[in-house]
């Protein structure tokens, strides 16, 4: 009996693996289908940190970089079609500091597509990213995380656009004068008459309303006042983790009428409590702003290398297929799949785009400031 019972064991074993490796096979294709876009990584940031020079030499990701979650060897092998690069600085940076320093993250992730321009090639529309990812390279966009970046000046946004960003998170971790984060305490009751305007003149751009780190007032605030769809470049749902970087299903069930998505994030913190964190855990996350919003609505926003600790399973940019693979084993048709590994973006950029054309033909820039709007 016992050599019996060993005998199916290891043929349930076998079966399970079998299984894997089809899903496996399966995720991969549909890598090579469509452009896996991830919505967030720090990388910009991570070289920074490892060299205050920001000498691409010295972090060469030409060849595996074991001290950081991404270098081409695992961007290739995790099948990543399209990434917006954080050019993150922190809060401690404000006024014209935080501006240069943006200016100086932006020039990192310019130099990098120069310095490996058989990997990568800058993106700024939708096509954009399409066409880099039929040529086999990953499209790499600008996201600038932080409202701080701007230093309360409508020009200053207008002229980092101009230098390739395409989304903006109002706000990171603390307050800006015009809006409220998630992880500070109230002081707007979400957007002010500013940053109602910063909003407006956003969408006129085109470059993404980003809400990740932000209060739920402010982006309650936001899909009021925006007429682009907006994003969470990196964020969880609420429901499962009530983390106040994460989102409520009341804003999740205002997305389908405002075209937006949340690109699910691997930060332990934000998908579970107390940290430890696996692979099943995202694929949870996504699951339920799947279930709420809707499967136009989701995506994914990683995080790599804006975190010390990763899931179990998700440990660095090699290990996309497998949460794609994951979302198949839960029964995801293909087609969803597909829309949370980059269609759905896409159409998002691909709106944001429509709506600012026409908003460009309605009305000149703003020249609203800071002082005039909120007395």
């Amino acid at each position: 009996m016992r050599v019996a019972l060993l005998v199916v064991l290891a043929a349930a074993a076998g079966l399970q693996a079998q299984q894997g490796d089809d899903l496996l096979a399966r995720a991969r294709a549909l890598h090579r289908e469509v452009p896996l876009v991830d919505g967030h990584n720090d990388y910009p940031w991570a070289l920074r940190e490892h060299n205050a020079e920001r000498d691409l030499n010295r972090l060469d990701i030409r060849v595996l970089q074991p001290t950081i979650h991404t270098d081409i060897p695992r961007l290739r092998q995790g099948g990543v079609g399209g990434q917006f690069w954080s050019v993150y600085v922190p809060t401690t940076l404000q006024g014209a500091a935080a501006v240069r320093t943006t200016l100086e993250q932006i020039d990192v992730v310019h130099r990098m597509v120069r310095k490996y321009p058989d990997t990568f090639e800058l993106a700024t529309t939708a096509v954009d990213v399409e066409r880099i990812f039929k040529a086999g390279k990953i499209a790499s966009l600008i996201g600038m995380e932080g409202g701080h970046a701007i230093d309360n000046s409508l020009a200053t946004l207008r002229m980092l656009h101009g230098a390739g960003a395409r989304y903006m998170t109002l706000t990171h971790s603390a307050n800006v004068p015009w809006a409220d984060s998630g992880t500070d305490k109230p002081r707007h009751g979400g957007l002010s008459r500013f940053g109602e305007e910063v909003v407006r003149e956003m969408n006129r751009l085109g470059m993404l309303v980003d809400l990740s780190h932000t209060s739920a007032d402010t982006m309650l605030d936001a899909l009021r006042v925006t007429e682009a769809p907006v994003i969470f470049s990196h964020s969880d749902a609420r429901a499962l983790n009530d983390h106040g970087r994460n989102v409520p299903d009341e804003v999740l069930r205002l997305l389908p009428r405002n075209g937006g998505i949340v690109m699910v994030t691997f930060v332990p913190g934000f998908l579970v409590r107390g940290g430890k964190a696996s692979l099943a855990d995202v694929a949870n996350h996504m699951d339920h702003v799947r279930k709420v919003a809707g499967p136009d609505h989701v995506g994914i926003g990683s995080d790599f290398d804006g975190i010390e600790a990763v899931p179990a399973g998700l440990e660095d940019v090699s290990k996309y297929p497998a949460l794609t693979a994951e979302l198949l084993r839960r029964g995801w048709p293909a087609q969803d799949v597909r829309k949370a590994l980059g269609l759905n973006i896409l159409r998002v950029m691909r709106r944001a785009e429509d709506v600012a054309a026409r908003l460009q033909q309605q009305r000149e820039p703003s020249t609203a400031t800071l002082e005039a709007l909120d007395k």
